[in-house]
């Protein structure tokens, strides 16, 4: 008998599957994701300090030379650029877990930071290209308050070879910064802060003509420049315009020597093998150094002394622009090659650090400790410098000198 089809009906029952038990879905996963291990301190700490030093770079590049609050870590010695990460780099191998993404992160901020560091490392491959005939020597020094030997105990003593030192340098061009005396009556240089009224104003022109015969003269304020070659014009750079409304009246001490407050290059044009070329002798104010910065007259004196360097920059900038002379700008700039009041330099300069024989060249002579350059040569792409260096101070300052062998038009 045959069935139909309503005789026979299957239902699809469904099919009852086990709960999965957490322990064999953590085993099937396991073999996708691996587990993440907690960070030994070690780890922890060199990756704080790897980022703590990758925000440091990041804004001191951002900010530096813009702001009188990042002034005290301006003045940080320039090669700490290139050691901080150096000395992570030995350690980043032990935090396993993080090692890869740190040592990445830390050749990041080497290479970003190398420029910073004032290491010369293309003295090791650049030789300055030999001097032609008309070849000129010049000597770029801050003699600190001329031949006065103030760390004596009156002050009042001067040093018998100053000249001797100078003319030793046998320097067709002389740019020299601190023409004048300290007043050690007024206060202790050793033990207290340098302030406008412990200014002297000095001449020397009888002494200098006796003890340069033939070279000519021209000052502006604090500085005078030596020149055996022609001078066909000089003036000091005002910086005054640039200055907040707060500083551009001279202080009253300073009344009878004006140029000292609103003058801190002084341009010369000298005759140069028959191209006039332009000298500019520099000394900008002292960087900010107070880091008390939870104190109101600390602030205050710190964001004096940065508005006084960014006039004085942007003095030196304009005049620079409007100049078509070959140009030379050296002298006590007073700034590091890591500070970024550097950024305010005409961008027609360049700079001739390769050509000095030191790897890291530092001309602040603080102590023994020899960490700051603050002096510096810098150019129009028309001078040649082929030769640079610099020598010992012969205990006379507190500054290297500079002295370079360049040429004009060739």
């Amino acid at each position: 008998m045959l069935m139909g089809d309503r005789d026979i009906m299957t239902e699809d029952q469904p099919t009852e599957v086990p709960p999965e038990r957490p322990d064999s879905r953590r085993a099937r996963l396991g073999r996708f994701i691996r587990p993440r291990r907690r960070w030994c301190l070690g780890t922890k700490l060199v990756v704080t300090a790897t980022t703590g030093w990758l925000l440091f770079l990041v804004t001191h590049l951002l900010v530096s030379g813009r702001t009188s609050l990042w002034a005290p870590l301006d003045l940080m010695p320039p090669f700490m650029f290139v050691v901080v990460p150096v000395l992570l780099l030995v350690v980043a191998p032990l935090a396993r877990p993080a090692r890869w993404r740190i040592i990445a992160t830390l050749v990041f901020t080497l290479v970003l930071g190398a420029g910073q560091s004032g290491i010369n490392v293309a003295t090791l491959w650049y030789t300055p290209p030999p001097a032609p005939p008309g070849a000129i020597k010049v000597a770029i020094w801050n003699t600190e308050f001329w031949d006065q030997d103030w760390r004596t105990s009156d002050g009042n003593r001067y040093s018998p070879n100053f000249y001797d030192y100078l003319r030793e340098m046998d320097a067709d061009v002389y740019l020299l910064a601190e023409y004048l005396y300290v007043d050690t009556s007024v206060g202790d240089m050793m033990t207290s802060k340098w302030t406008a009224d412990m200014a002297l104003r000095i001449d020397k022109t009888e002494e200098l003509r006796r003890e340069f015969p033939g070279y000519q003269i021209a000052t502006s304020g604090e500085l005078i420049t030596l020149s055996r070659l022609p001078i066909v014009g000089q003036r000091g750079l005002d910086m005054t315009r640039w200055l907040p409304e707060a500083q551009k009246t001279v202080p009253e001490v300073m009344r009878d020597w004006p140029t000292s407050y609103t003058v801190e290059t002084l341009r010369t044009d000298i005759q140069v093998n028959g191209t006039v070329t332009s000298f500019y002798n520099t000394q900008v104010n002292q960087p900010p150094a107070g880091w008390r910065l939870y104190d109101g007259e600390t602030r205050d004196s710190n964001q004096y002394a940065h508005s006084r360097r960014e006039a004085s920059y942007r003095a030196i900038r304009a005049d620079i622009e409007a100049n078509d002379h070959p140009v030379v700008l050296a002298g006590d700039l007073n700034t590091t090659p890591a500070m970024g009041m550097l950024r305010l330099l005409p961008e027609k300069l360049v700079g001739h650090t390769e050509a000095l024989p030191s790897l890291y060249p530092a001309t602040y002579l603080a102590g023994a400790a020899e960490l700051w350059r603050i002096d510096w040569v810098f150019t129009t792409p028309d001078v040649v410098v082929h030769g640079y260096e610099m020598p010992g101070a012969a205990g006379l300052s507190d500054h290297r000198p500079q002295q370079t062998v360049l040429s004009v038009g060739h």
